[in-house]
């Protein structure tokens, strides 16, 4: 199935919004096994959206666009589409009233603008939103499919694949073509460096089809594999699978869709761990994301923000000694942050980090992007030192990426010779 994707919105054209919505869509499509076809922007014009759109049907089997469906003058998308067509847009009552109930429930004052976000062309089927009041839609035009989803990229990524993925596999049944898919998560090598290390694999003579996703700091895997049995389908999935592991093994840290800090925090709870973190450089980055995971009081004690000296003395009892000595970035400091933090929380793990984000503060001796991480468990500490090369914001969630790896290598054993 050919897929044409469509994002519309002034602020995707004058460049004051990233387009987020086509890479997330391209790359959730591409790994159902369809084909993308191409990719178009445009911004809030009749004229324009109908042009586009015409031009990608015309290549495609299926158009999903973004954008266009709040209440303000300039999001046009429904008109537009319905305009295209020669279809009069109707008011969907149900979606009025969802609308209505959601701006009571908060109190919000109700504007009669907002009812714009309840018509529809006629024919269309709504598809509900769960997280905002745009809902959206899926049109059928001469045996091809038209959706329209909101821009907002929160949004999008509920809809899709709840509203729109089941119906074009409803419309577009491929029965004899079973797709296998898996994604391989990495981390500690550059997009480049994964695919060297890759590069003797006859992916093709395996039967299956690769692509590399970089997610800061991550490097993510997909591949797939069609046959016209679930089964072939799977076994050469493996194959390849087995040949990427038996490359990448030390680099590789989940199959699947779990998020880093959804691994780690199942591995704790699995083993009945607790944990305490201080953080320095990373200013409480590492406990927010080990707290996106439900369930997370389970294991997470507390963390600290201890970023003064002051801090590290009175809160962890980093002696001022050993910070005049050593200093705030140093190993001896991370250590005793790990043993102090696990100490007075009281917890199986005491997890620490402290380090140069930038862009200011570093030295030849410890240059921007140094950081020692600690790892403590009352029996011995662990301490891991690395010197990364990005920007404050970037240094600091990949600072945070090797602690939640850290942890991860404890959980399996791997910290014995450290």
């Amino acid at each position: 199935m050919k897929i044409g994707i469509l994002t519309i919105g002034n602020e995707l054209i004058s460049g004051r919004t990233a387009d987020a919505n086509a890479s997330f869509i391209a790359r959730e499509i591409n790994q159902q096994g369809w084909s993308v076809e191409a990719i178009m922007s445009v911004g809030d014009d009749f004229t324009k959206i109908k042009d586009r759109l015409n031009y990608l049907l015309s290549m495609t089997d299926a158009v999903i666009c973004t954008g266009g469906l709040g209440p303000t003058a300039d999001d046009i998308t429904s008109a537009a589409i319905a305009a295209a067509f020669g279809l009069p847009l109707y008011t969907d009552e149900n979606v009025l009233n969802h609308i209505k109930e959601i701006f009571a429930k908060y109190n919000l004052r109700w504007i009669e603008n907002n009812a714009k976000q309840a018509m529809f062309p006629q024919g269309a089927e709504v598809i509900e939103n769960p997280v905002g009041t745009a809902a959206g839609f899926f049109l059928k035009v001469e045996g091809k499919l038209i959706f329209v989803i909101p821009g907002v990229p929160g949004e999008a990524r509920r809809m899709l694949p709840e509203g729109v993925l089941p119906v074009l596999r409803k419309h577009f049944p491929e029965a004899e073509l079973h797709v296998a898919k898996q994604t391989i998560k990495t981390f500690g090598l550059g997009e480049g460096a994964v695919d060297n290390a890759l590069k003797d694999i006859d992916f093709n003579a395996l039967g299956v089809s690769i692509g590399f996703y970089p997610v800061f700091p991550e490097n993510h895997i997909v591949i797939i594999a069609r046959e016209q049995s679930r089964q072939k389908a799977q076994d050469k999935l493996k194959k390849a699978q087995d040949e990427i592991t038996n490359r990448l093994k030390q680099n590789i840290f989940h199959y699947g869709d779990e998020t880093l800090e959804e691994v780690v925090a199942g591995m704790l709870m699995e083993k009945k761990l607790t944990l305490a973190v201080a953080e320095s450089c990373t200013g409480g980055l590492i406990a927010s994301r080990l707290t996106d995971v439900p369930g997370s009081s389970e294991f997470l004690e507390r963390g600290l923000v201890t970023y003064s000296n002051k801090a590290k003395m009175e809160l962890l009892g980093v002696p001022a000694a050993v910070l005049g000595k050593h200093g705030a970035v140093s190993e001896e400091t991370a250590r005793l942050m790990a043993e102090g933090v696990r100490k007075i929380a009281a917890t199986d793990l005491g997890l620490s980090s402290t380090g140069i984000a930038g862009p200011t503060g570093g030295s030849k001796e410890k240059p921007v992007g140094t950081v020692y991480l600690a790892l403590a468990d009352g029996k011995k500490t662990h301490c891991r030192h690395f010197a990364f090369r990005w920007d404050r914001r970037r240094n600091k969630l990949v600072f945070s990426e090797a602690a939640l790896i850290f942890i991860y290598d404890y959980l399996l054993g791997r910290l014995s010779n450290e």
